[in-house]
């Protein structure tokens, strides 16, 4: 059973009211476009640098206003939601990166904290050190829904194939992956590791992008994507600015993307040997 999938685009400032209502705004233009499931990008609900700043609006899950208001998408208009992340203070003072799968009632059906931490220093200057405030998830996750079976990642974790392929392995046949990638990693890498995960796992692959100049400061690549199984963009959206992007979702394109090329079911256990390489004389024994 095919059904009708949104990525939304945004730019969200330092303030998670202003955002919770844009996110609203958009959420509802996808489903005026038949969109059943519909998902933000990571870190819908506010890009703050300053950490101090952040943690003076930050609200646990029960408080927060995109958990709340994504809950109420979901209900009014009777869709998946698929908050991509938020911010989620925790009891012990850290954060996680969170993202949230609700159902058509608003129930919560999933929740999905961010596994790897993106801890880089880029050629521009840029340095980041996202464990310095956040804990990471320790817990992969495949959702089974009515029309597919759904994995879940969150932006850095795209650069870990090792975390798509056991998602693949257990089932899913759409992987989500919304980000707030960086303006230099997502002009070298953005594209190429989605078509990656999608072609190498037989899958669909949804990413809702956050994109241009934030309030903060920083500067993120948007182009938005949906990627078929066979590596095919489907639906994009630009460097800048808020957008909605659509594509029909066929799970069937799995099933005929693993028959053609059964990766999944060839790949073999093997083991890796570490030898020393060439010496005086000949080859190391």
């Amino acid at each position: 059973m095919g059904f009708k999938a949104a990525a939304v685009q945004m730019c969200s400032g330092v303030d998670p009211v202003k955002n919770a209502a844009t996110m609203a705004r958009l959420v509802r233009e996808a489903a005026a476009q038949g969109a059943t499931y519909v998902q933000t990008p990571e870190m819908t609900g506010m890009l703050q640098r300053d950490r101090a700043a952040a943690r003076a609006v930050l609200a646990d899950e029960t408080h927060d206003i995109i958990v709340k208001t994504g809950s109420e998408l979901a209900r009014e208009l009777g869709i998946h939601m698929h908050v991509g992340s938020t911010a989620i203070a925790l009891a012990d003072g850290k954060i996680a990166n969170r993202g949230f799968l609700f159902g058509p009632d608003g129930r919560i059906l999933n929740r999905y904290d961010k596994i790897h931490m993106f801890d880089v220093d880029l050629d521009n200057g840029e340095s980041w050190r996202e464990s310095a405030a956040y804990t990471a998830g320790s817990e992969a996750r495949v959702l089974s829904l009515p029309f597919a079976e759904v994995g879940f990642a969150i932006c850095y974790d795209v650069r870990f194939p090792a975390l798509f392929r056991a998602q693949a392995v257990a089932g899913a046949e759409v992987m989500t992956v919304p980000a707030a990638f960086t303006k230099q990693t997502g002009e070298a890498h953005w594209e190429i590791l989605l078509r990656a995960r999608a072609i190498e796992n037989g899958v669909f692959v949804i990413a809702a992008a956050q994109a241009g100049r934030h309030e903060d400061g920083r500067e993120t690549f948007g182009h938005s994507m949906i990627v078929d199984p066979w590596g095919t963009v489907l639906a994009s959206a630009g460097a800048t600015g808020e957008a909605v992007i659509i594509a029909d979702i066929d799970p069937g394109a799995v099933k005929a993307a693993h028959d053609k090329i059964p990766n999944l079911r060839n790949g073999r256990e093997f083991s890796v040997e570490k030898i020393a390489g060439a010496v005086a004389g000949g080859v190391a024994a």
